[in-house]
């Protein structure tokens, strides 16, 4: 289904988003079941699928202002996303910093590509 790659990143953001929402689900797998990490974890899940379905609907964009609209929704998201990583990863025990870490830098990654996509798009 997909080719795998040795680099560190993906480059192909469709592929990258969609190996992030998967990693998240992993992630939230592994959290104690308490009343906020269930719901923080149903948050998180949501947008983090988001962003690449929304990068999917970009690319099937009729027009520039929709396919603009689209990247800034899936940035909206990686924003969301990153916000319930991080509270996540401060009421959590310390054996699941490292990949919540992992998790939120790589948001941050893609809100940057994002920010980047609109700005070359004006």
């Amino acid at each position: 289904m997909t080719k795998e790659s040795n680099s560190k990143h993906v480059y192909d953001l469709e592929e990258r988003t969609f190996q992030f929402a998967k990693s998240v689900r992993f992630f939230v797998k592994k959290l104690p079941r308490t009343i906020a990490n269930i719901e923080d974890g149903k948050q998180l899940i949501k947008s983090s699928g988001s962003v690449g379905a929304n990068y999917i609907e970009a690319n099937e964009s009729l027009s520039k202002k929709d396919f603009v609209f689209r990247i800034k929704i899936c940035r909206k998201e990686a924003k969301e996303s990153a916000y319930f990583v991080r509270l996540i990863k401060e009421t959590n025990p310390k054996e699941l910093e490292n990949e919540a870490l992992a998790l939120y830098n790589e948001l941050i990654e893609l809100k940057e590509i994002f920010s980047s996509i609109i700005e070359k798009s004006k």
